[in-house]
């Protein structure tokens, strides 16, 4: 979702910023260049130091309000749909819910943030929306996708992920699915070692045309 379908890294740097405030010393820099596609109580295990289940729960919650938050302060860009992705969008909302489902988001955000990070972009919900929340194991595990092609009423071979984290491209890897990478939030190199079956800059060089039982797909590779 962020840095797919999304720009929220303004509202994701305030979230760090606020937390730089209770754990002192962490690297935000750092942290922005490694912890897209993975769901935050992972991040905030790794970098702040968070053990405690509960308070790990707790923490993410906050975190992720904390996104919310500072996207929504005037000096920040707040959270900006990415080009390509109105025309898809656009095309593919017919077979957003069931009988006609085709599609869905599996996402590494809480179903709060990712619900109201959606909606501050102008994407309808699809019926198919796994989250953080929804699964033991998150990117790179392929639980997210295995668990969204379920809902699909899919076989893994049958579906494509779109991806733009390292993290991601091995969770839909291993769940069996093609891959096509972006290059929105790494650099060309970091994404080319995860080994995508394409890689292009955005979903402007992706086209997808609704059909009858299937979704037709076309990549322009520079």
């Amino acid at each position: 979702m962020d840095g797919t379908l999304i720009d929220s890294t303004d509202g994701i740097t305030g979230a760090w910023e606020t937390f730089a405030q209770t754990y002192a010393g962490i690297d935000i820099v750092h942290i922005l260049k490694s912890s897209f596609g993975v769901r935050t109580v992972e991040n905030l295990r790794k970098y702040c130091g968070i053990t405690d289940p509960g308070k790990l729960e707790e923490e993410a919650i906050r975190f992720e309000q904390a996104i919310i938050d500072t996207s929504r302060i005037t000096e920040r860009k707040g959270i900006t749909i990415l080009p390509g992705v109105r025309p898809i969008m656009d095309e593919l909302l017919p077979a957003k819910s069931s009988p006609n489902q085709r599609w869905g988001i599996c996402t590494s955000a809480a179903r709060v943030y990712a619900t109201f990070a959606l909606e501050a972009a102008g994407i309808a919900l699809p019926e198919v929306f796994v989250t953080a929340d929804d699964v033991k194991e998150g990117k790179p595990s392929p639980d997210p996708y295995l668990l969204g092609s379920s809902k699909c009423g899919f076989e893994p071979w049958e579906c494509l992920v779109i991806e733009d984290a390292p993290a991601g491209v091995r969770s839909g890897l291993s769940a069996g699915y093609k891959v096509i990478g972006l290059l929105t939030t790494h650099s060309r190199q970091e994404m080319e070692k995860t080994h995508p079956d394409f890689l292009v800059p955005d979903l402007t060089s992706v086209k997808m045309k609704l059909c009858q039982d299937s979704i037709d797909i076309s990549v322009h590779l520079e």
